[in-house]
């Protein structure tokens, strides 16, 4: 569970971390990023490990607000899984179409830049 949490939380500071002030970037990063621990990252700052550890939850809430707001990841999963689909598909009934292969391959890199 901590994992799939940890992941979900890389993902949403991946697409909203322009969003963030520039202590809540660090923090992030510091933390969830280089795996730094709550005691680290107080001293980095000269700051109490309560003071990281509630930026965190605050910065984590602020990116779930955002998500539910925007959908941005769980618009980019849809469309991740709906390419996937359309992948097997033409893998398996159109192999030796070149230009539909090139297609998927435009659309898939779209997210990727």
């Amino acid at each position: 569970m901590e994992i799939e949490k940890n992941n979900r939380v890389n993902l949403l500071f991946e697409f909203y971390q322009p969003l963030l002030t520039v202590k809540q970037n660090e923090y992030m990063d510091l933390y969830y990023g280089d795996d730094y621990s709550l005691g680290e990252i107080a001293e980095e700052f000269a700051v109490s490990r309560q003071a990281v550890y509630d930026n965190l939850k605050r910065t984590e809430k602020l990116l779930e607000s955002y998500e539910n707001k925007l959908h941005m990841l769980a618009d980019f999963e849809q469309r991740t899984r709906v390419l996937q689909t359309l992948n097997q598909y033409v893998d398996e009934h159109y192999q030796t179409d070149q230009q539909l292969h090139q297609i998927i391959t435009q659309i898939t890199k779209i997210d990727e830049e």
